[in-house]
């Protein structure tokens, strides 16, 4: 079995977000994850926590993932 993939992924600076795509009984529902990129010495890595200077990135991916779930949505 392999493992289900996000239908897209939207990412400005080190912000992005992932959004998985979902079939209910209800029809197709959209879930979205934001996360912040980070490099901790050679990896890099990912949180879920946000500084203030992050936050209007955090913001405008938001507007951008509304927008596509919109457009692209059933």
């Amino acid at each position: 079995m392999s493992k289900q993939q996000p239908v897209h992924e939207i990412r400005l600076g080190a912000v992005k977000a992932v959004i998985w795509e979902n079939e209910t009984d209800s029809g197709t529902r959209h879930n979205v994850q934001i996360a912040r990129l980070y490099k901790d010495g050679d990896e890099w890595r990912q949180t879920t926590s946000f500084g203030r200077d992050d936050l209007p990135l955090v913001a405008k991916v938001s507007d951008l993932v509304h927008t596509w779930i919109f457009q692209n949505g059933n």
